[in-house]
């Protein structure tokens, strides 16, 4: 009778262990959303995962003999690891120190590893209720692993020009030994060319935060193209809607001082609407999300910030849209909404957000003098016409000063100083030597 007590017990143990750590795990990868798009989580989304974090470690570790201190300390050590490896690819898309970085790059080995010792040792300690979070912490990193693994399907695209003059001098010439000790799976090397394994809707994204940001890499050219068809099918949307919108920051940058295409170091794509009586915040973001819906995109909506953010990637089902947040790209669109208001008395477009140099309002907020901005032109832009300020380059010398100097935005210092020798050079390769016309005639 006693066994049976027993038995019954455990099992009651284990049943609720298991959604504890599911519970807890959820509520932590849907609190990932905000570090992965530059914002400080909210105190009471954070609180409660604290809170279930705690239960979940109080109740692995009490036994009807009081506190066991073995599986306290053991589980408040795994869980705290298996955590920061989880979470190491939506801090690491801001500036991070080297062991985020680790941790980012190689959290996919990382986790099953260490679940695979964990679980050893809390076999050998017999505790039921911790076996449990381990074996559903052990499932959930595991289908993580192999849902991300590679897809050597992938469209292939040739590495040439700007792209492989960039990519040599960052590798100091050896391509292959570089994209060995940095991890870089997509580089397919063949009979002395180089080409590129790339993302689509159907596979995760290239993780080319770490590519661009921190090995001073150009976009690889499967995510140009897909910025360039995020950035017209979501002005078209805007555009059905009736908003006012225009390409910003760097986005309007690349149009401008590049010749319509994007920075070739570009990690996302940006775009302000002006809210008018009709074009509210929510109107915005309710019409993006029945768009997205139809043709297959992410809409992340942050109504507090005042931002919206488009992914390219299809949303995935429940859990797996939380997940997502563990992804260590995105290839994104990011709308900012400015309000019409006047401050010290000139009429001015106001966000909430500081963009680049913009200045203050007297309202706290960042703002533009609206007949910068408005009625809005027209400027071409990766092979359309597309929606910007009326007075784009003011506009820009109001964000950045001289934007004619090239400024590698977030980009490491290191891989920025290689990665401007190599731009300079083919900058004098296109400038015509004196006495000689550009065609070469």
């Amino acid at each position: 009778m006693f066994d049976d007590l027993s038995n019954a017990s455990m099992a009651v143990g284990l049943v609720i262990a298991v959604p504890l750590y599911v519970a807890t795990y959820l509520s932590f990868v849907c609190l990932l959303r905000y570090p992965r798009n530059w914002h400080s989580p909210p105190l009471a989304m954070s609180l409660t995962t604290i809170g279930l974090a705690a239960v979940m470690v109080s109740y692995v570790s009490l036994s009807t003999d009081g506190y066991d201190p073995v599986a306290l300390l053991l589980s408040v050590g795994i869980i705290a690891v298996l955590f920061s490896i989880i979470s190491a690819p939506a801090i690491a898309f801001r500036p991070a120190s080297r062991w985020i970085e680790f941790m980012a790059r190689h959290g996919r080995y990382a986790s099953p590893c260490m679940l695979v010792l964990a679980i050893a040792a809390a076999f050998a300690l017999h505790n039921i209720k911790l076996q449990g979070v381990l074996a559903a912490a052990m499932a959930i990193e595991l289908a993580w692993f192999f849902w991300r693994r590679p897809n050597h399907r992938r469209r292939l695209y040739p590495i040439v020009g700007h792209d492989l003059s960039v990519l040599k001098a960052q590798a100091k010439g050896d391509i292959k030994d570089f994209a060995r000790q940095h991890g870089i799976h997509e580089l397919v090397f063949s009979e002395g060319t180089v080409n590129w394994r790339g993302c689509s809707k159907e596979t995760l994204p290239c993780p080319y935060n770490l590519y661009v940001n921190h090995l001073g890499l150009n976009t690889a050219p499967c995510c140009r193209e897909h910025m360039a068809h995020l950035c017209h099918y979501v002005a078209a949307c805007l555009r059905d809607m009736g908003a006012v919108h225009w390409l910003e920051g760097g986005t309007l940058l690349g149009a401008v001082r590049e010749n319509g295409r994007l920075l070739a170091w570009e990690d996302d794509v940006d775009i302000s609407v002006a809210l008018e009586d009709q074009i509210t915040f929510d109107s915005i973001a309710a019409g993006l999300m029945a768009c997205a819906k139809r043709d297959g995109y992410y809409v992340d909506v942050f109504k507090k910030k005042r931002h919206i953010a488009i992914s390219y990637n299809r949303p995935g089902r429940w859990t797996l849209s939380w997940e997502r947040n563990r992804m260590r790209g995105d290839i994104r669109l990011d709308i900012a909404v400015y309000e019409h208001t006047v401050s010290y008395g000139k009429p001015v477009l106001e966000r909430k957000f500081c963009k680049g140099a913009m200045p203050l309002t007297e309202f706290g907020g960042y703002g533009v003098a609206r007949e910068i901005v408005l009625p809005t032109s027209t400027i071409a832009f990766l092979g359309r016409d597309i929606s910007c300020p009326n007075k784009p380059s003011e506009y820009l010398h109001l964000l950045y000063g001289d934007f004619a100097k090239v400024d590698y935005t977030y980009v490491d210092i290191t891989a920025a100083e290689t990665r401007c020798e190599a731009d300079s050079a083919a900058k004098r390769a296109l400038t015509p030597k004196k006495g000689i016309r550009p065609d070469g005639l």
